[in-house]
């Protein structure tokens, strides 16, 4: 394979080196280049030796001089200098499959790619990977490396996941764990299918790599209203997901004696599902799965709650108005009694915005639509609105439903400020603004 060179940066080291467009990289310092992670796992070298090819057969070596993870200032026709690989697998639970049609494109894209795992934390299944790609990973120690395993009985894997290859693709996992890398887990549970004794028996296995693997995250199966055609399965009870914070629990303290590392976490969610409090954050440890809904909670009411009693605020604010998902209204509202109880002229709603795009039992904040939220919050007086930040799509301007942001801060009259969401002290900037004074200096 080569990598087509669609760009030269001025003044970069390959245009000195008088690299041009239309060029193919074909290797580096004698390496093969057939993507991004070669390319960057070769790049950093101060002295690199680059072998293009202008026309077919047609082969020259370039010699370029740099500082150590100088940029050579190549650019490609893509990041990933190749295709993005996409799922091969059909998970019964999987949530792309119930997204409603007439959404944008790349939403319905199932992404599978172990470069993204990597580059940015995607979770991957491995069944895209092939033997080589096991001994790239390796020979580079890319790591950590995120896996979702769902269960590590293989029959089990295979039938979930609808692909007769999944549950053998699990020895790419303990490959890795002998290669020394670092693995984080991630555990979809579906009622029936791989809670219970299942899950125990996962964790089970899941614990013998340790130290590889270095937490596991367990979270429910999200089920929209979009089902058609799709296997008939069901949400966790309370009590159901009582169960699964007792198995973690257990599993993580034994962990923990053993190793010094819970490794084990429910998510967020769990908690919220069985009316059960939410550890505080010494619970968390380093907090190693936040993307999955791990602490998020935890963490945002720690620093905001060490913010506010920090500063001085003044007593008067604007209408300051909250909008979240169902499941985190609760414990944003408990952060806005702690200060309207300090600061009895602070003026804060939080306001829990229904799901009716995906349907009522989708109760996370990262898939509230920008339709909900105008419908919701039409009539519901304030001068500034707060939004987590995972309402958006990566690139900021979006709702799920293509709903801009200046479509909702015009259709509500009013400006919108997005906040991280396990983000306690920027959460607490942005309500107040400039409205406080530090301890001790004049306002």
């Amino acid at each position: 394979m080569a990598v087509l060179i669609t760009g030269v940066e001025k003044k970069s080291p390959a245009a000195k080196a008088r690299i041009k467009a239309g060029e193919t990289l074909l290797t580096i310092n004698g390496r093969e280049i057939t993507d991004v992670l070669d390319y960057r796992f070769y790049m950093p070298d101060t002295r690199l030796e680059l072998t293009v090819e202008k026309r077919r057969g047609k082969h020259r070596t370039v010699t370029i001089q740099k500082e150590p993870f100088e940029e050579i200032g190549l650019l490609f026709e893509t990041y990933l200098m190749d295709k993005q690989r996409s799922c091969r697998n059909n998970c019964i639970f999987c949530f792309i499959d119930q997204l409603p049609e007439g959404m944008r494109e790349s939403l319905y894209f199932k992404d599978d790619d172990s470069r993204l795992s990597f580059l940015f934390g995607n979770y991957i299944t491995l069944t895209n990977l092939s033997d080589r790609d096991v001994e790239r990973i390796i020979e580079m120690h890319i790591s950590p490396i995120n896996v979702s395993v769902h269960t590590t009985n293989p029959e089990l894997r295979c039938q979930m996941m609808n692909n007769r290859f999944a549950g053998d693709c699990l020895k790419h996992l303990y490959r890795f764990a002998e290669a020394g890398l670092d693995i984080n887990c991630q555990l979809v549970l579906v009622p029936g299918y791989n809670d219970g004794e299942q899950l125990q028996n996962s964790m089970e296995a899941l614990a013998k790599l340790a130290p590889a693997v270095r937490s596991v995250a367990a979270v429910p199966v999200g089920l929209t209203k979009y089902r058609e055609n799709l296997p008939v399965l069901r949400g966790f009870t309370p009590e159901e997901s009582a169960t699964v914070i007792r198995q973690m629990t257990e599993m993580g303290d034994r962990m923990e004696k053993e190793t010094g590392n819970r490794i084990f976490y429910p998510s967020d969610e769990w908690y919220i599902r069985a009316g059960v409090p939410i550890p505080e954050g010494a619970f968390y440890g380093e907090y190693p799965q936040l993307e999955n809904g791990v602490g998020m909670i935890a963490l945002l009411r720690e620093e905001f709650k060490e913010a506010v009693d920090e500063f001085d605020l003044f007593l008067d604010t604007d209408r300051l108005v909250i909008a979240t998902g169902v499941d985190a209204a609760p414990y944003l509202q408990e952060l806005a009694d702690y200060v309207t109880d300090r600061c009895p002229g602070v003026q804060l709603q939080v306001v829990p915005i229904r799901n009716e795009f995906f349907g009522e039992s989708i109760t996370v904040s990262g898939l509230i639509t920008g339709g909900d939220l105008m419908k919701q919050l039409k009539d519901v007086p304030m001068d500034r609105l707060l939004l987590p930040l995972c309402m958006l799509r990566q690139e900021g301007d979006l709702f799920l439903d293509d709903v801009s942001v200046e479509q909702v801060e015009q259709t509500l009259g009013v400006p919108v400020t997005f906040i991280p969401e396990t983000d306690g002290v920027a959460l607490f900037e942005a309500l107040f603004e400039d409205m406080f004074t530090v301890e001790g200096e004049d306002g």
